[in-house]
């Protein structure tokens, strides 16, 4: 069995974060999003990955290297445009041939792997097996109508939805995939979608099966899932202390220091994640906070938050809390006279003052 992953897409909802990065290399709990998808099909003896990207970067390709680090051999696939999912899978046939394989979105993130969605494949002998999720905004997702314990159709975004079930970024299939893309047209927004390619197959009596997902599901498309799907990762963190904590501080809970970092003065309340050459001083780190590497932090309290590299947070008098800061921001008090507010912000930011 292959696996394809997808690390393509503009990132609209994360912006300003994705206009100068691709949104699957943004770091939860100080890990690439796409590399929690490599690391899973890993888990599931599956070496074999096809990365599909955008043409327009290689900014994933340069990122992951040949897989070997990951214990997997990464083939790179080029979409020379966001023509849909089922353009993704139809490109990939080549790499894919014959074998079944994993299609994994590539910004989704599930508690406890892929092998039981691949055994319940295998067993049912599918053509195709679905994951589904139970969500509160089906209208974002494909979403299935389910008589009994069978799925009679599949519908994209639907206005009035059939099911409070979304279908979640992992599937699982057979060759048959590739009759399906290659035989439905492109929607109204020009797109080849994932949900027709799967009426299709329902249509011309192909078996689909699914499982849903009881523990945790993220699709990290918008800020908050992305600082919710940061909480779960950190919540099952394995301590460790690589850096320096002085004796005027108190760390407690999960807490990963990497090395060259250092609390000084400090209390930080774990889960928590810091990165390299990272200084926490006179300051305070709550829990859920994820700080990347080189940053700096000083008399100031940050807690629920995703801090990218080189972040300074200097003498901020109020905590900050719910907050993603991007590569290389700087948050600091002003020393001088009269004390002003002053901005520098790209499009599509968001500050709140108290």
């Amino acid at each position: 069995m292959k696996a394809l992953i997808t690390s393509g897409g503009r990132g609209t909802r994360l912006r300003p974060l994705t206009h100068t990065q691709n949104k699957h290399l943004i770091p939860v709990a100080n890990k690439p999003i796409i590399q929690y998808a490599i690391e899973y099909c890993a888990q599931a003896g599956i070496t074999e990955i096809g990365i599909v990207y955008s043409a327009e970067s290689n900014a994933v390709p340069e990122a992951l290297g040949d897989g070997s680090q990951f214990g997997v051999s990464l083939t790179f696939i080029p979409q020379e445009a966001p023509l849909g999912l089922a353009h993704v899978v139809k490109i990939s046939q080549d790499f894919i041939g014959e074998e079944p394989f994993v299609f994994y979105l590539g910004d989704n993130m599930v508690v406890g792997g892929l092998r039981h969605f691949i055994e319940a494949f295998e067993k049912n002998k599918s053509n195709c097996h679905l994951t589904l999720a139970k969500v509160k905004d089906p209208q974002r997702f494909g979403v299935p109508e389910i008589v009994g314990d069978r799925i009679v159709r599949i519908e994209e975004k639907p206005k009035y939805p059939k099911s409070d079930y979304a279908v979640a970024g992992i599937y699982i299939y057979d060759k048959s995939i590739f009759e399906a893309v290659n035989n439905i047209k492109p929607s109204e927004r020009g797109e080849l979608e994932i949900s027709d390619a799967h009426q299709y197959l329902l249509d011309h009596n192909f078996k689909i099966t699914y499982s849903e997902i009881t523990g945790w599901w993220k699709d990290t498309g918008k800020p908050y899932d992305l600082l919710e799907a940061n909480r779960l990762i950190l919540d099952n963190l394995e301590p460790r202390i690589d850096g320096e904590v002085d004796d005027n501080s108190l760390v407690t809970g999960k807490v990963t220091l990497e090395s060259g970092s250092k609390i000084i003065n400090s209390t930080v309340r774990g889960p928590v994640i810091i990165g390299k050459d990272t200084i926490i001083e006179n300051s305070y780190i709550g829990p859920f906070t994820s700080i990347y590497d080189n940053c700096q932090i000083k008399n100031s309290e940050v807690e629920f938050s995703i801090i990218l590299k080189d972040c300074k947070i200097i003498d901020v008098d109020i905590r900050i809390e719910h907050s993603l800061l991007g590569n290389d921001v700087e948050v600091i008090k002003t020393a001088g006279r009269p004390a002003t507010h002053r901005f520098l912000i790209g499009d599509q930011s968001r500050v709140e003052l108290l």
